[in-house]
């Protein structure tokens, strides 16, 4: 079994290409700290709004996406026609989210997102990227091990489920409609939406899965 990467690289983006994260990081250090030595910010309410809009904010609003397509099929196959306007009918829309594509895990497909480049990402339905989304680790590697990436995640798929690496770029972010999980028949969109994480619409978890938090737990790939 070979995985796919479907590399739709018309890929021109509108940002610069740069892998390498220290120097920036050090200068955001530098500022912050001199602000906060001034007084002008308080690092915890910093940290408190980062934390919101990368783990509340966004994944919410796409997992209410998800949830909505499990329990409606007519919006389900809207999203697969058109997602941009399927996910901006429930007023989820913006500058990172302006051109979408849904794309369904299968019994025979499981689908992960990446952008090999920089860090595109549908920040409208996703919120803020986690840091290892940004790392050039994951960026190679979800590309040539897909299979290896998503164990170290705590992902083990069958050896017969294709794996399908889709690549964002500035024109055109996806979101993962991950499996419906069994048992969940009766429960309502609130109560579905629960069940979907930040992880699961990247493709490194699977929906309902404990093993990975809303937040994520792979800051890091080696």
């Amino acid at each position: 079994m070979h995985d796919d990467h479907n590399d739709d690289h018309g890929h021109h983006h509108d940002h610069a290409h740069d892998n390498h994260y220290s120097d920036m990081q050090a200068r955001v250090k530098a500022l912050e700290t001199l602000l906060t030595e001034k007084g002008l910010i308080d690092p915890a309410a910093i940290d408190a709004i980062v934390e919101t809009y990368e783990t509340k904010v966004g994944p919410r609003n796409g997992a209410h996406v998800v949830a909505k397509a499990w329990n409606n099929p007519e919006f389900a196959a809207w999203l697969r026609r058109d997602a941009t306007a399927a996910i901006a009918s429930l007023g989820y829309t913006g500058r990172q989210g302006e051109h979408m594509r849904a794309v369904f895990n299968t019994a025979d497909t499981h689908n992960l997102i990446v952008c090999t480049l920089c860090s595109c990402y549908p920040w409208s339905v996703l919120g803020l990227p986690p840091v290892w989304y940004k790392a050039p680790a994951y960026r190679s590697r979800a590309v040539i091990d897909p299979r290896g990436v998503l164990a170290e995640f705590g992902l083990t798929l069958p050896v017969n489920k294709k794996i399908r690496v889709w690549d964002s770029t500035a024109e055109l972010r996806y979101l993962v409609i991950p499996e419906r999980p069994a048992g969940t028949e009766g429960m309502d969109e609130a109560a579905l939406a629960g069940l979907v994480s930040r992880d699961a619409m990247i493709g490194t978890a699977i929906a309902g899965s404990s093993k990975i938090s809303a937040a994520g737990s792979q800051e890091a790939l080696p």
